[in-house]
């Protein structure tokens, strides 16, 4: 089905939800809910589009369990006597903590064997213990007394001292200076190899959620797209961005607009832009689902596209579809980036970083961050597995004119890669469609 700007708009009584159904290959019971509510005469752009995200649970104790298990496996197999992670991605992943960073260290430590342990300050405790998953031994230190001190006990009561302490490369220095000041017989390493080992390689649990991440983006994009109209600024469109995805149940949601010439700078520019006839609309937009993220780039054209606009928009999917293929699994992820590079240049564009061009990598891993390790970029010598995540962008960016960034991402399985989100057909068709999820 065409879900141009115009048929959208002719759609009149018909909802956003119902158009981008019928684009989907399979339906949800969010989706259908949508679409039975608007039979009885909701009108598209004015509804209020429905949460599709409330049936879906998140990580359970059971799997972090499982995952601190799986770490201390590596962690003996490295030999490494006992992992520090500061607040992020990697202390939710393992036991469910979400807190934020400050003078005042919270830590989890996670030993070779046995019990997890948290130390916190003494009046965080109660904030802290809400969203820890695992275990009991939280540990407090009082404003006067110094964290590293327990957290060297934390190591003695489990027999640890001496050794390598590894420490995630987010870590901050005064965490790790003042840990390694009270443990002068171990050493630190690099905790990646352990956090990396386990969080590179999705359960099929966390691609359901991420799956129900690049739906609610997805269809946020299609409420979007049949509300634009001249003279609004990118920044009403980033609202209207920001509104659906809420609505439709994601969290930490996170929009770019770039009109026009700024659409050929990656990350945008400063510049004032304003929706007029022919303006390229690049918009890279994402939200969460229970932690887990998705991240979708469109370009649209308002309006009548040109020749050139048609061009270089159908040759950036030409290239996703070429990252797509290339993206076997056994293969160095950076091969990935190589085979789009070379197809750009038999196009006139490049070579290498080059602009007119491809000036960025051709994706990123992704997961509980919208950036993880690894990554589809020249020289990136990992081999692809199943279980791993990662964005295919290989946008095309022509300063002074527009540039043209398409995205969706893709999940490796026994068979190769899969799409969340299956890419558009061309200008008149640009927003895409939900594939059902496959196991790995």
């Amino acid at each position: 089905m065409n879900i141009s700007k115009r048929t959208f708009l002719k759609a009149g009584g018909a909802s956003v939800a119902t158009l981008a159904i019928a684009t989907q290959t399979i339906t949800s019971t969010g989706l259908a809910a949508s679409s039975s509510a608007q039979s009885t005469g909701d009108k598209s752009q004015d509804s209020t589009l429905k949460p599709i995200t409330t049936t879906i649970k998140g990580i359970s104790k059971t799997e972090r369990l499982a995952r601190i298990s799986h770490a201390q496996k590596l962690m003996r197999e490295l030999d490494i006597a006992a992992l520090i992670l500061e607040p992020g991605a990697a202390m939710d992943y393992f036991s469910g903590v979400q807190w934020w960073r400050s003078e005042r260290l919270t830590a989890v430590i996670i030993p070779r064997e046995g019990k997890v342990s948290v130390v916190c300050p003494f009046f965080e405790e109660p904030s802290v213990r809400e969203s820890l998953a695992i275990g009991d031994d939280i540990r407090v230190w009082q404003e006067h007394e110094s964290p590293f001190i327990l957290i060297k006990q934390i190591l003695k009561d489990a027999g640890l001292n001496k050794g390598n302490l590894a420490f995630e490369n987010s870590v901050r220095y005064f965490v790790l200076s003042g840990v390694m000041e009270q443990l002068s017989d171990m050493q630190h390493v690099s905790a990646e190899s352990v956090t990396r080992g386990c969080r590179m390689y999705k359960s099929q649990h966390e691609l359901e959620l991420m799956h129900k991440a690049n739906e609610v983006t997805l269809l946020a994009y299609a409420d979007v797209f049949s509300k634009l109209k001249a003279g609004m600024s990118q920044s009403d469109v980033k609202a209207l961005m920001h509104t659906a995805q809420g609505q439709l149940g994601g969290k930490g949601a996170w929009n770019m607009a770039l009109f026009n010439q700024a659409s050929a700078y990656p990350h945008g520019t400063k510049q004032k832009q304003v929706l007029t006839e022919g303006s390229v609309v690049l918009m890279d937009c994402g939200c969460n689902v229970h932690g887990y993220q998705s991240d979708i780039s469109r370009t649209f054209v308002f309006g009548e596209p040109t020749k050139r606009q048609r061009d270089v928009w159908q040759t950036v999917r030409q290239g996703q579809e070429i990252a797509f293929e290339q993206a076997k699994i056994g293969t160095q992820a950076g091969l990935v980036d190589d085979a789009v590079r070379k197809f750009y240049q038999t196009k006139g564009f490049g070579p290498g970083y080059k602009l007119p061009g491809l000036s960025h990598r051709t994706g990123h891993g992704i997961g509980m961050e919208g950036h993880e390790s690894v990554n589809f970029v020249h020289g990136e010598t990992t081999i692809l597995k199943p279980g791993m995540c990662f964005s295919n962008e290989p946008g095309i960016y022509i300063q002074g004119e527009f540039g043209v960034r398409l995205e969706d991402c893709i999940y490796m399985t026994k068979n190769g890669p899969q799409w969340f989100t299956m890419p558009p057909t061309s200008l008149d068709d640009p927003i895409g469609k939900l594939i059902k999820l496959s196991t790995i």
